[in-house]
């Protein structure tokens, strides 16, 4: 757009309007700038001034026309069609876009030059240090989790951090920016932030030193009461009523509100934090926290979910808050639960009560950490026959707030993959060993600084099987579905691997599940300098498009293991009892959960409900409100699942009986 000086009439008048400059030369306006819409504004340093013509409307049915009204404004440029109106104090060093509107706003400033947030060090999961995490506009939760985690590689970590300062340099400037159709309403003082387009701040009570990475797919909203330092905002958060966000990455979709306080930590996509408070946390995705007296502390976390009065501590009186702990993908804490770090919990684990004791379950997968007596017991396996785990695994997808269409999290929703299964794998051969050891009539099994009942043990490792072969039959039937197979030939064909990547161990970068090897292949890659951070993000989002590739690859190693025999030399009674044992597995775990729904539906669940009537009408009462067991949606998609795995598991057989051989 191109700007001219003032004339000397357009001087006058804005004069007569109450208007004045260090230098009339210093301004610049649009050809069609309308002089009469600029009002009681002062001005210093450059000025560049847009075109105001038109009427916006407000809440209630008031309308407003664009301009600048009561200001002071200092090396700013302002876009077309914005409306600035009572600005108390002044707007200095900003680029402002087309249509914002800015109110009853106390200071927007940049001071010197300034990354907006970029580079800032997050001391994460360690108060004491070790594990500073330099954030950026573009961080993943797998680009933080390596970060965190892998520091046995401090080439590699130097070779991040290097690549992340250069970013922060690259984006420092003395000049700030707030984007195009930006609303900053009742807001306090702002001072070095990047606000992108779209944003809306509202009541806002101070923002210093970060980035609102907002856009008009995905906008950020601040709201009343809100402090954020040191801070990089993703698009489409919400933070609202008095949330304080401290030297914190916020990640795609989260909602911070009701007072909550985080400070010194990662939130990644679609995180909630209300009431509660986070310390030194690494957040992975679906890390969710509702509720007053909730401490999530020098931890890492993902798909959690925190009960009400759940707590850590990470020091234990000696050398200070240097222990840190980690729940692994899927975990739950019950009401006033208590884990003394350090302690890791495995995947899909329920938490119960107050444990003291250091307890390492990372190799048991999906079960009940439970107190009894000061005592930590495991029940190895019970969560992957629990309504809970099911609902969890099917609400996570449908919950995700993201609307942004460049995604900066890599998230694998599967409840059974290659990383969990591995633990299960490894889980049975733990609980052989251990009765092994010990002997099959030992009433109580120790393991890790926890105790497991023999009846927990038998029945623990009958689920892992299960489980294990669900997982291995839905792979298998996944890959016969993919291509047309009529002989011996053409099936053994179809079955084998696109490549080799997958064998070996798996891991769940926070909410991306790899092979370990290939995620080795990108350390290697940052190690020796020949990737950006650009790069680094298209590696992970290329491992992730190939997931069910490189499951496939690690599927038929185990499923190799279980015939005994590669696939060249496989039988079709082997495939076809692994069908056979797929379908069973499938019906059995689906029973245990339709059964554990049924209790949803029971006498002690119908407590409370009739209250000044009978049993019959408790049960009218109970069914108006929750419905019926058979009419609710959950149990009929159970019995449906039932159905559908069944006659699939029988069109496969029949399939297989009718191969020539």
């Amino acid at each position: 757009m191109a700007f001219r000086k003032l004339t000397s009439a357009e001087i006058a008048q804005l004069q007569e309007q109450g208007c004045k400059a260090t230098d009339w030369n210093e301004i610049e306006v649009a050809e069609a700038f309308d002089a009469r819409f600029v009002r009681r504004t002062n001005f210093s340093g450059h000025i560049q001034l847009g075109v105001y013509g038109k009427e916006i409307p407000l809440p209630g049915g008031l309308k407003v026309h664009t301009g600048i009204y009561n200001a002071m404004l200092h090396n700013c440029e302002v876009g077309n069609e914005c409306h600035l109106y009572n600005i108390h104090n002044y707007i200095a060093n900003y680029h402002i876009g087309d249509n914002t509107c800015i109110e009853n706003v106390n200071s927007i400033l940049v001071d010197r030059k300034t990354t907006f947030g970029n580079g800032v060090r997050v001391p994460v999961m360690n108060e004491g240090g070790g594990r500073e995490i330099p954030i950026f506009n573009e961080l993943s939760a797998s680009l933080a989790y390596i970060l965190t985690l892998y520091r046995h590689r401090p080439a590699m970590i130097h070779a991040l951090e290097k690549a992340i300062d250069a970013y922060a340099e690259e984006h420092a400037s003395e000049h700030g920016y707030i984007g195009d159709y930006v609303r900053i309403l009742n807001c306090g003082s702002i001072k070095n932030v990047y606000i992108g387009d779209y944003a809306e701040l509202s009541g806002v009570s101070r923002l210093k030193n970060g980035s609102i990475n907002s856009n008009e797919a995905a906008p950020v909203r601040l709201g009343s009461g809100v402090k954020c330092a040191d801070f990089i905002i993703s698009s489409g958060v919400y933070i609202g009523d008095s949330t304080l966000v401290d030297k914190c990455f916020v990640g795609q979709g989260c909602i911070f509100d009701k007072h909550y306080s985080a400070g010194e930590s990662l939130f990644f996509s679609n995180c909630q934090g209300m009431h509660g408070e986070a310390c030194a946390i690494f957040a992975g995705p679906y890390t969710v926290t509702h509720h007053k007296s909730t401490l999530l502390i020098a931890g890492m976390f993902s798909f959690l979910n925190a009960g009400s009065g759940s707590n850590q501590s990470n020091h234990m009186y000696k050398l200070g808050p240097i222990h840190q702990g980690i729940a692994e993908r899927g975990a739950k804490t019950t009401s006033d639960s208590y884990l003394l770090w350090p302690s890791k919990i495995g995947a899909f684990s329920l938490v119960m009560g107050r444990h003291t004791h250091h307890a390492d379950t990372s190799e048991l997968p999906f079960s009940y950490l439970i107190e009894n007596n000061s005592e930590s017991y495991l029940v190895p396996g019970a969560n992957l026959r629990t309504v809970g785990t099911i609902r969890d695994a099917q609400k996570w997808p449908k919950r995700d707030n993201r609307k942004d269409p460049h995604k900066l999290d890599q998230i694998n929703f599967n409840l059974l993959s290659p990383y969990t299964v591995q633990k299960m794998w490894r889980g049975r051969e733990v609980l052989n060993e251990l009765q092994a050891l010990s002997g099959e009539n030992t009433e109580v099994y120790g393991y890790k600084n926890c105790k497991i009942r023999n009846s927990s043990l038998r029945h623990g490792r009958e689920l892992y099987t299960i489980g294990i072969q669900k997982f291995l039959g839905n792979s298998l039937i996944s890959r016969l579905e993919k291509k047309e197979w009529h002989t011996m030939d053409e099936l053994r064909a179809t079955l084998r691997p696109d490549s080799q990547a997958g064998l070996g161990d798996w891991v769940d970068l926070a909410g991306l599940i790899a092979p370990r090897g290939e995620v080795s292949k990108l350390l290697d890659k940052i190690e020796q300098g020949t990737v950006s951070l650009a790069d680094i993000q298209k590696e992970l989002e290329h491992i992730h498009a190939n997931y069910y590739s490189y499951e496939w690859t690690w599927a038929l190693d185990k499923l190799q293991q279980v015939w005994g025999c590669d696939v060249e030399h496989v039988t079709l009674d082997k495939i076809r009892r692994t069908v056979e044992e797929w379908r069973d597995a499938v019906v059995n775990l689906d029973r245990m959960v339709y059964d554990d729904a049924r209790k949803e539906f029971d006498l002690n669940s119908q407590t409370g409900f009739g209250v000044d009537g009978d049993r019959q009408q408790a049960k009218a009462d109970f069914e108006e409100v929750r419905g019926s067991f058979e009419s609710n949606s959950f149990v009929k998609a159970v019995l449906e699942h039932i159905e559908t795995k069944t006659a699939l598991g029988e069109q496969v057989l029949k399939k297989l009986n009718a191969i020539k051989s």
